[in-house]
């Protein structure tokens, strides 16, 4: 099997839930979505499961509060202590499961909406109407006005491809390293964005969804790394 990567969106916060733009503000999970992951790690985490903890190599996080809690209840089981904690869990609390290493890295940070974050679509479409810029509004096109353009999105998202692919699945590939499935731990448009250019598509053929707590799995055709694929029936929800 080629090597894989998993994507996972962080669960339910308050703003998630009511449809608005969360870039820097750092929300907690709703309780609703701590018990949806809780779910979601464990009836898709297990060495007998979709994500196999042993074949994983590294865990790329957000560095916002509610990714890196999603990580947490997923329970993967990494050898050393998660960068945000004191302390590693107990075996007794959590078996060691994976010598993956974890990084929290901004490169897959939220997208970040500038003068439209807290704001809804619908909201932003009416600020847009009395700027006179129109209710069009598409941000995979547009950006937002004091935040990101997508070719800032691409730039970041493009080095991070390029980094898995060199370090994690060539290896992989190559025979030279018995592991490499990498996973991410982010937010919705970030996440969709990233797959996207995972399949070298540009931003402004989006037509994918991802809901708060889904997961995405991404490899390649006929394990050749120059032919980047999206794995249908990859993105799972698990309610409680």
């Amino acid at each position: 099997m080629a090597p894989r990567c998993f994507i996972i969106r962080h669960g339910e916060t308050e703003w998630s839930l009511n449809g608005r733009h969360t870039g820097s503000t750092d929300l907690p999970l709703t309780s609703n979505g701590e018990k949806r992951i809780k779910a979601t790690g464990k009836a898709l985490v297990g060495n007998d499961r979709l994500i196999a903890p042993k074949k994983l190599v590294h865990v790329y996080v957000s560095p916002r509060t509610r990714a890196q809690r999603t990580l947490e209840l997923l329970e993967i089981g990494c050898r050393e202590r998660l960068p945000w904690t004191e302390a590693r869990k107990s075996e007794n609390e959590e078996p060691i499961r994976t010598e993956a290493k974890v990084e929290v890295t901004e490169a897959i940070r939220e997208w970040d909406y500038g003068d439209y974050e807290g704001l809804t679509s619908p909201q932003i479409r009416e600020q847009r109407a009395k700027e006179g810029k129109g209710e069009k509004w598409d941000i995979w096109k547009d950006g937002c006005p004091g935040g990101e353009s997508p070719k800032d999105v691409i730039t970041r998202l493009d080095a991070l491809i390029a980094e898995i692919r060199a370090k994690h699945h060539g290896p992989c590939l190559d025979g030279s390293s018995e592991k490499g499935d990498v996973l991410l731990v982010a937010h919705g448009h970030i996440l969709r964005a990233f797959a996207m250019r995972w399949t070298g598509k540009s931003l402004e053929e989006t037509a994918l969804i991802l809901e708060a707590g889904g997961v995405g799995t991404l490899s390649y055709e006929h394990r050749n790394i120059d032919e980047p694929a999206v794995i249908l029936g990859g993105g799972f929800v698990v309610d409680t």
